[in-house]
């Protein structure tokens, strides 16, 4: 740290010697995890040594590795007990290289299947997509054509699964009471933001709003699950109860036909969200190609991740190691 420190400080001198001003600043996108630092547009990556050493921590060590997949899916530190198994799993590998890797691969797979992203990010995915649909982006993968994307970005992903997660660590006492009482506060607020609505006025009645939401969704829905869903505002004849709004909504985004529909878009689509902090179609990528391949791969191996070798390839991926 001392000698990064150095290099900054040399780099401040540098510049002042030609008259430029300093342009380093902190980015902090999420209270009480680790923020990065920059100098203009380039990354100051830290110099991380073991306490007493100079030894310095590096993505290829488990500890660290492990670590970084509670921050990146779940956007917590991890609890002692979830990283001490973790850590456990690829440290059974023994240093056996090619263990050591599937042990990786299914460490970090096994944080987009955990319960706690699938009830907080995933959800946040599906009740984008109930209530907007798909955006429609361009790929050349095969040829220049038209795909159906999730809608959600990154900067609206980010703080709506953190608003849901709050607190929330599954397995602890009381997490799975606080999960509800956030998806319910979260349901709520989403309703209630200008862009919702305005696409669903509240002078719509029940069944017309519930319609337009399954048409959106994608899900053909059964005479029942439409009752349901109109139910939640208990014989009104307007949708102005904004709680009802909220409800109709989430159970919509909790159906099991659409949740089946979107689970690998979503996961290809945390792979740019999490790895690589940034939307699919930014940073070196222009458009959807990267996500068309990727997905286009996962669904040709009916989900296996490790058949489709896309964990993988992220994680080894220099965008993904670059950020270390």
């Amino acid at each position: 740290m001392k000698f990064a420190l150095a290099l900054l400080i040399t780099a401040f001198a540098a510049l002042t010697v030609w008259g430029q001003a300093p342009t380093l600043h902190i980015v902090t996108e999420i209270p009480n995890l680790p923020s990065e630092l920059y100098y203009g547009n380039i990354k100051v990556k830290p110099l991380r040594l073991r306490p007493g050493t100079n030894t310095p921590i590096t993505i290829n060590d488990s500890d660290f590795f492990v670590n970084q997949q509670y921050t990146d899916f779940l956007s917590r530190f991890p609890d002692q007990s979830g990283f001490d198994f973790w850590v456990n799993q690829i440290q059974s590998c023994n240093g056996n290289t090619n263990c050591i890797a599937g042990q990786r691969d299914n460490t970090s797979g096994a944080f987009f299947l955990s319960i706690e992203f699938q009830e907080t990010g995933f959800l946040v995915e599906r009740m984008y997509k109930v209530a907007y649909g798909d955006a429609t982006a361009t790929s050349t993968w095969g040829g220049t054509h038209q795909l159906p994307v999730p809608i959600v970005r990154r900067s609206e992903f980010l703080p709506d699964s953190l608003m849901i997660s709050n607190g929330v660590i599954i397995g602890q006492p009381n997490a799975l009471a606080l999960l509800e009482a956030n998806k319910v506060a979260f349901s709520n607020t989403f309703v209630g933001r200008p862009q919702f609505v305005a696409a669903y006025p509240t002078s719509l009645t029940p069944t017309d709003f519930v319609n337009q939401l399954f048409t959106k969704s994608g899900v053909t829905p059964t005479a029942q699950q439409i009752q349901d869903a109109v139910n939640e505002f208990g014989g009104a004849g307007n949708t102005a109860d904004s709680a009802a709004r909220g409800r109709a909504v989430r159970r919509i985004a909790e159906n099991p036909i659409l949740n089946n529909a979107e689970k690998n878009k979503a996961f290809v689509l945390m792979q740019y969200l999490g790895y690589l902090r940034r939307d699919p179609n930014t940073g070196p990528d222009t458009d959807y190609t990267g996500y068309d391949f990727w997905l286009q791969k996962l669904n040709s191996q009916g989900g296996d991740f490790h058949a489709a070798q896309m964990v993988r390839s992220f994680l080894v991926s220099t965008e993904y190691l670059n950020r270390f």
